[in-house]
Formats: C-alpha cells, structure tokens, sequence
C-alpha cells in the first residue's frame, strides 16, 4: 500500500475539512448519530491518490450519505502511523488499504476482513531513469530501486517482481524515498535509478521528462502480466470483530462504494476529476488536464463491482511468502468477503462483471 500522500495536497485537503482527523477510539463509532444514522470513521492510506480516489468520490457525490451512512475520511501523513495500523488499534473502524494487509495480520493472530475490493491492481509503475537500462524486473541487479518506504507495499511488489526474474534481493539496493515531490526529486537527482510510485506522480516524472515507465502495475491486464495474476489492492478492511458487531454500518459503507464504482466505470476520467476536490486534481506537481490524461490511462485498475477477483488472494499469498513476509499456513477464505458487495449489486440492480474468488482464493 502507497505509505504517504503528497504533503501540499493533505494540508489543503485537512483545511478544507475533506478529512476528519481520527483521535477517538472506535468504541463510539459505527453507532447510531441522530436520525439513527451510523457513524464509521476511515482512514484512506493516501486520500488524494489515484489509486484510492473512490473514498473521496463517494463522499462528493453524497453516496455515504445517500446510503444511510456518516464518514469521516481521514488520511495517512508523512511520518504518521498507517491506516492498516489505525484500524488494527481501534483508533478508526475501517482502513483504505491494501488486501495483502489481512494476510499479514492473521499470521499475528489477528482478524481483519477485506469488505470490498476497489481495486485488481496496485495501480502502481516502475518509473526508470533513461541512463538505468532498466526495461523489466530482470534488469533490477546493481540498481538502486526507490519505494515509499522499506517494508511498505512498494517494497514487497518491488522484491516480488524481482524474484520472478530470478534476481535475489541481496543484488539490488532498495531505499525509501516517500511519495509525490520526494520520490520524483530522487530520481531527478540520480539518488535511484528506478521509483515505484502512482498516479499523479507517475505523469509528473512523464512530463518533466526525468523517466518513463518500465512495468505496468497500474492496471489489472498488467498486473496479471508482472505478477501472474490479478493482484487485490485498493480495499476496505477492519476488523472481523468490529464487522461482525457492525454489519448494518459495514453494509452501508460498501453500498455507497460499489454505487462509486459503478459511477468511475460508467463516468470519464475528466467527469471523476470534475467531482474531486481541485488540490487532488490540481498542484505542485500536476495540472488537471495531466491528472485526467493519467486516469485515463490507468482507470483499469478499478474494478466496478467491489467483488474479489479469482486467483487475487492467492497472487497476494504468493507474493507474501516469496519475500518471507508469511511462513506456514494462511486461510485465505477468513481474510476476506465478497458478501456485503454481492448485497450492494443486487440492492441496485448491477450486473456483477467480476469472476469472484472462491473460499480458497
């Protein structure tokens, strides 16, 4: 999962109220506010990033609130704990979040559920230098490969596709260079050869003209391709305990998901930039129009149902214990649930185009 959203745009975007901090514990939230609505708070691993922009668009196009639902969005910062962490504490209910985080969390004895699954990739490029010589994993030996941060979701995709190509980790340098002006400064500067990054960063390091993009993760044809199969990122996840105690919440929160869904597949990039707040789509590094051209180019990513796609927790699993992150055993079928987005499907009468995975995966 990308660790950090770039700093300018969080500043503009706590000021304007797009997202609530999160300091209580989550024993008041999911209850009944007034007129008996539910209250959940979420925590989105970089609101103003590509890959999680759902999160945002369900609340601009009031879809939480049509749904019978109170959230408060709030983000990851430089330096600040996680959002799968803040859920696994209690200090939010849910998490915007990579699905590889459940698989992680129950070899720790703990319970998490993905509710619904936003994403059939990372929605992430490799972006390289032109003097790197890099065009594939294969050529990851005696690079210096930059990721948002060392153990981060980067890290993990960036040895996963490496040992695909048969380089060990020990004959390529990783470093953490952050997120947005950061990691394009590092490559710029010639600090590493290669950055692991997203959208809109990925079209800032395109039109400054510093790299290009080498290994597609951005969209579920090539993830499928790099990793062997379609890879679960962008979800929703909590824990089992809280689901299980707040399904009528849960429910709510992936009714007005799917429908965001359903509304990117059926809607243009520059109708979904339309809708966000103007620092997302608008900043120090990108103008809008280089923020459409960017979704336009990696929409694929999203899936528009919310459902699991077959084979996703088995590419994650794998991806897991080839960088030695899991050893033993995992139950694939208890880290995740396509149950509450097949309900929101039928509440609107959408046609699910996803193959889910099964119990095992």
């Amino acid at each position: 999962m990308l660790k950090r959203a770039l700093t300018a745009s969080l500043v503009t975007v706590l000021s304007l109220g797009a997202a609530t901090a999160c300091s209580s514990s989550s024993g008041s939230s999911g209850s009944s506010g007034s007129g008996g609505t539910p209250t959940v708070k979420l925590m989105v691993g970089g609101i103003d990033k590509q890959i999680y922009l759902p999160f945002q668009l369900a609340q601009q196009l009031g879809f939480y609130k049509k749904y019978g639902v109170n959230v408060e969005l709030s983000t990851e910062q430089n330096g600040g704990i996680g959002a799968e962490d803040a859920m696994i504490s209690g200090q939010v209910d849910m998490a915007g979040a990579w699905y590889n985080h459940t698989i992680e969390f129950q070899t720790k004895g703990k319970a998490v559920d993905d509710v619904v699954q936003l994403s059939g990739a990372p929605g992430e490029r490799e972006m390289c230098s032109s003097k790197s010589g890099v065009h594939s994993a294969a050529d990851f030996k005696g690079k210096t490969l930059g990721v948002t941060d060392l153990g981060s979701g980067t890290d993990v995709l960036t040895q996963l596709m490496a040992a695909k190509k048969g380089v060990t980790v020990g004959q390529f340098h990783r470093i953490g260079v952050g997120a947005g002006s950061t990691a394009l400064a590092s490559l710029q500067n010639g600090k590493i050869d290669c950055v692991m990054t997203t959208q809109p960063t990925v079209a800032a390091i395109e039109k400054k003209g510093i790299g290009t993009s080498a290994i597609d993760l951005a969209t579920t044809e090539g993830a499928t391709a790099a990793l062997g199969g379609a890879f679960p990122g962008a979800s929703v996840l909590a824990r089992s305990e809280w689901v299980n105690s707040h399904k009528d919440a849960t429910q709510k929160v992936v009714d007005a998901l799917v429908a965001t869904m359903h509304w990117i597949n059926t809607h243009t990039a520059a109708d979904i930039a339309d809708k966000l707040p103007q620092s997302f789509v608008q900043n120090q590094l990108v103008t809008k129009d280089d923020y459409i051209k960017a979704l336009t180019q990696d929409k694929g990513q999203f899936l528009p149902d919310g459902i699991m796609p077959a084979g996703g927790p088995k590419t994650a699993l794998a991806m897991e214990q080839l960088v030695g992150n899991v050893k033993g055993s995992v139950d694939l079928s208890k880290t995740f649930t396509n149950d509450f987005a097949i309900q929101a499907n039928k509440l609107e009468g959408f046609k699910t185009t996803t193959t889910p995975a099964g119990a095992n995966g």
